[in-house]
């Protein structure tokens, strides 16, 4: 699986938009062995998150992967 990370102007400042990208690479490769191979997907920060920390981010992200069908197992931990 590949993984796209953008972050627009309207996250904020670079650092702001540097950070929202960092914590979206960070939680997707938390989860990325639970993915189901073969698809390519692009992460687009939006403004609340450099304010989230990993966890919330995690759990945003598993939350969507798992509406779109795109894991393969659950982490209920």
């Amino acid at each position: 699986m590949r993984v796209g990370v953008s972050a627009g102007l309207a996250v904020g400042n670079a650092v702001k938009r540097n950070r929202a990208k960092r914590l979206l690479r960070a939680a997707m490769n938390g989860i990325l062995g639970q993915t189901s191979p073969g698809s390519d997907l692009l992460l687009i920060a939006r403004s609340p998150l450099p304010a989230a920390d990993l966890i919330q981010t995690r759990a945003a992200l598993t939350n969507l992967l798992r509406r779109a069908g795109l894991l393969t197992q659950t982490d209920d931990a």
